[in-house]
């Protein structure tokens, strides 16, 4: 499996690059997410990291990736939790 080499910013993996595995387009999935167990034993915490282009050329087109930390973000569900027809019915 191909990976790129991707630069974090902010939250605990700040100024690290990790290499990150490219999906079938060759492009890192749009969100990060890094689970952090509690030191007393207790839930773990997940922090979310969320993909955005590292430079952007002239063209406007994307030249590398980076992650940067989301303090508030939330795991993201799986792609057809977010279809409309998923979704739960009301009543």
């Amino acid at each position: 499996m191909r990976s790129e080499q991707t630069a974090f910013r902010g939250g605990p993996l700040d100024g690290r690059t990790l290499a990150v595995p490219l999906g079938p387009t060759g492009r890192p999935p749009r969100t990060y997410e890094v689970p952090v167990p509690a030191a007393d034993g207790g839930p773990t915490t997940v922090h979310v990291y969320r993909l955005e282009p590292a430079a952007v050329n002239r063209l406007g087109l994307p030249r590398g990736w980076a992650y940067v930390y989301e303090p508030d973000g939330t795991p993201e569900k799986a792609p057809w939790a977010r279809l409309p027809w998923r979704r739960g019915r009301a009543g």
